[in-house]
């Protein structure tokens, strides 16, 4: 865990950093981002001691970096820049394998390590380990600082802006091997840049800064959907959650208060809230507002057809297996169940299948015409 705790920083006289309390808890990837001169690449200079705070301290893991051995800490850290800073009279192997050769590790383990980096982001051991740096082309050469930056297996990585100068097909491959290598190593990665969509692709958490001060400090979907100031919602772009699909819940677009009933009124009963409420169906819930089913008019009108009579129970004649969505599923999910069920609606539950609301094919419809009209409104504007 590192934990910045009122810091600050200053250069000849100017600050740059404004009392910074933020906390990145282990194996999180942290996305600094803001515009020029925000503070953030200053921010992640000083988890590694390349620059120290003027005022406050930082704390990794229960001790203050101020404390420890400027060597020793930056060797149990990755550190990716822009230009991968590859030495040129090395080979790609030896550029690797430099830091673990000075801290005296086994040649033949150090070799293996080598080469299962060097897989780990996609470039052929056979190929490359004997290349010199000016034989690779960009982005080979940043895949090569990330495998240098796993070395030692550190438990902290820093990224400051590494994929900025690269062209957009190799940028978003790069970004692809970083998520993946994450998930597989889990490791906690500091990564700095300006490009909104990446931070949205890549961080577990976001932190966004102006002028020196951290404005908000959260997850993707909830800098998306509820950004804490107009600086935010502008520097974010107030359609982008549009362009994040994935990040849009059930429970963001449902209908709260669907119209139901239980299954022990009778369908006369069932009738009245139906013509009361304007609808041709009821969910159906039992105690603690537990989804048990559906009935619908049409339903109904068979059973009469059959048996005037109507004090049969809704629960005798109702429909129990049900097609649901989970309050947390994305609207790619649901539009993929809506489609491929061909219905027109679909309950929303939790976890504990207690009814939450309700999803129609014309609200979906609706919210996504609305989300329209209003893009085309801000273009033309």
């Amino acid at each position: 865990m590192i934990e910045f705790k009122n810091v600050s920083k200053s250069f000849n006289g100017r600050k740059i950093l404004n009392d910074i309390n933020i906390t990145i808890q282990d194996k999180e990837l942290v996305v600094f981002i803001g515009p020029s001169g925000c503070g953030k690449t200053t921010t992640l200079k000083m988890i590694n001691k390349l620059l120290t705070p003027t005022s406050g301290e930082i704390v990794i893991n229960g001790e203050k970096i101020g404390d420890k051995n400027t060597i020793k800490l930056r060797r149990n850290m990755g550190y990716v820049i822009q230009q991968a800073g590859l030495l040129p009279h090395l080979t790609i192997g030896d550029n690797i394998a430099l830091i673990p050769s000075i801290e005296k590790m086994d040649k033949d383990k150090l070799h293996t390590k080598v080469i299962e980096l060097l897989k780990l982001v996609g470039l052929d051991p056979d190929l490359y380990i004997d290349k010199y740096p000016n034989q690779l082309s960009g982005g080979e050469q940043q895949r090569v600082g990330v495998a240098r930056a796993f070395v030692m297996d550190p438990d902290v990585i820093l990224m400051d802006e590494p994929f900025s100068a690269l062209d957009p097909i190799t940028k978003t491959q790069l970004q692809d091997e970083i998520f993946n290598i994450q998930q597989n190593y889990k490791k906690t990665i500091i990564f700095v840049t300006h490009d909104m969509d990446e931070a949205l692709k890549l961080g577990d958490k976001i932190c966004i800064m102006n002028g020196g001060d951290v404005v908000q400090f959260d997850t993707p979907e909830e800098i998306l959907k509820n950004p804490i100031n107009d600086f935010v919602r502008d520097f974010v772009g107030i359609n982008r959650i549009w362009n994040q699909p994935e990040l849009i819940k059930a429970k963001d677009i449902m209908i709260a208060k669907p119209i139901k009933s239980v299954g022990e009124r009778t369908i006369f009963q069932a009738i009245e809230i139906m013509k009361t409420s304007n609808v041709d169906s009821l969910l159906i819930v039992e105690k603690d507002n537990i989804l048990t089913g559906l009935i619908t008019l049409k339903q109904i009108r068979t059973t009469l057809r059959k048996n005037p009579d109507k004090t049969v129970k809704i629960k005798d004649i109702m429909q129990r297996d049900l097609i649901t969505v989970n309050q947390e599923d994305s609207i790619i999910n649901i539009l993929e169940v809506i489609k491929k069920e061909d219905i027109n609606f679909v309950p929303v539950v939790d976890d504990n299948n207690k009814l939450s609301g309700l999803l129609t094919k014309s609200s979906l419809l609706s919210i996504l015409s609305d989300q329209f009209i209003d893009m085309e409104v801000d273009v033309n504007e």
